[in-house]
């Protein structure tokens, strides 16, 4: 038996065994490796009698599982098809007490939470993070703006030459903290930072071309900020602007409409079902830049807050593969095969002209070869804002 808890490995005890065959006693055998002389011994003897895969750690297999094939099936959809709250228990999450109880309703059998654990591990299930959706959301319009709704607005950007942007706005407070630390095994690490609480406003635009505009701001972002950032997209992209935004009171200000009406059709707005947040890829933005950056920093003030927002805004912007990788996400590929498109057009205008440092349009001698809906020069200006959901 091991001395003190400790396991010999695999290499050693083959090691040990040729020491042995080599003269070494097994007294010194066992006092290096730390184990007993009864241990060297029965390695030894495996060894001469089995030769040196015996000598191998197995698993063991563990006791036979209470449920048999059917149950677990059944066990399985029970969970993985089902909020809790559909089966009479009060909370929205599964937990193991939660599941415990549930194959006592349903089977009759009591299991430990621990044995409920394994089970769930044989099952192919593990503790996950839920997303949130809210229950006001409507299938028909969101199934609506998936299939017929968005890919007119593609055809239309394709005709009219516009590019299509999915916007949105966000905020963070001094006190958000998000992410892990190292730090020795039973102690926890004090982070210092402010005790007030200050918040700073972002607002930010995306495209599946994986090109990213946005604004930081130390106070809240009312309709006339909105309006500003909406030029400013505007003019950078430098040819129309498909805006998609959600349904906010922001977004549908008079001003802006008014705005959007007077732009002969250089900014167009259209406006996402109610309550569906996960239609819109400027969700990612968000998550990139508040819990993969901002939650990790540790600020003192607001303006050190937007310093880092900003900061964090910017090295995004500069990386359009992951941009265009937030489209990869299951909710938003009804963009997908858009973004496909571009990524080919890109790659064609990169590679395939000799004159690839001319203008855009110099090296498109003819645009209606293009069918990218954010390719050749505006044809036509039509101002109308699309209230789709009134």
């Amino acid at each position: 038996m091991a001395i003190k808890g400790r396991r010999a490995t695999y290499e050693e005890r083959v090691s040990a065994c040729e020491a042995l065959d080599n003269g070494v006693s097994a007294d010194e055998v066992a006092k290096v490796l730390k184990v007993s002389r009864a241990s060297v011994f029965e390695w030894q003897r495996i060894y001469r009698a089995q030769g040196a895969e015996a000598l191998k750690t197995k698993k063991t297999r563990g006791p036979k599982s209470k449920l048999d094939d059917g149950q677990m099936s059944q066990l399985y959809r029970l969970i993985a098809g089902n909020d809790p709250r559909q089966l009479s228990f009060g909370l929205a999450l599964w937990t193991r007490g939660m599941i415990q109880e549930l194959i006592f309703r349903q089977f009759g059998i009591r299991l430990s939470i621990v044995s409920v654990g394994n089970l769930l591990g044989k099952l192919g299930m593990s503790p996950q993070r839920p997303l949130y959706r809210a229950y006001e959301q409507d299938p028909e319009k969101v199934a609506e703006w998936k299939e017929e709704i968005f890919p007119q607005i593609q055809a239309r950007a394709r005709r009219e030459g516009a590019a299509i942007f999915f916007a949105d706005e966000a905020s963070v407070r001094t006190s958000y903290h998000a992410g892990t630390t190292w730090a020795p095994v039973g102690k926890t690490p004090v982070v210092a930072g402010s005790g007030k609480t200050r918040s700073v406003s972002m607002v930010s635009a995306v495209s599946p071309r994986g090109e990213l505009h946005f604004q930081v701001y130390e106070t809240g972002i009312r309709q006339e900020e909105f309006l500003d950032f909406c030029k400013m997209l505007v003019a950078d992209a430098g040819r129309p602007v498909f805006l998609i935004v959600d349904n906010s009171q922001v977004h549908r200000a008079r001003i802006l409409k008014a705005h959007a009406e007077q732009s002969k059709g250089m900014l167009t707005l259209f406006f996402l079902p109610p309550y569906s947040p996960d239609l819109n890829p400027d969700e990612w933005v968000w998550k990139n830049v508040k819990h993969d950056n901002l939650g990790r920093a540790s600020v003192k003030s607001e303006g050190e807050l937007a310093q880092f927002a900003s900061a964090a805004l910017a090295k995004l912007k500069e990386m359009p593969e992951k941009l265009r990788s937030f489209f990869g996400d299951p909710a938003l590929r009804y963009i997908r095969d858009l973004t496909t498109g571009v990524q080919k057009l890109n790659f064609s205008l990169d590679h395939g002209h000799r004159n690839s440092d001319l203008p855009l349009k110099e090296r498109l001698p003819n645009h209606s070869d293009v069918t990218s809906p954010w390719s050749g020069p505006p044809q036509s200006h039509i101002a109308v804002v699309a209230c789709l959901w009134e």
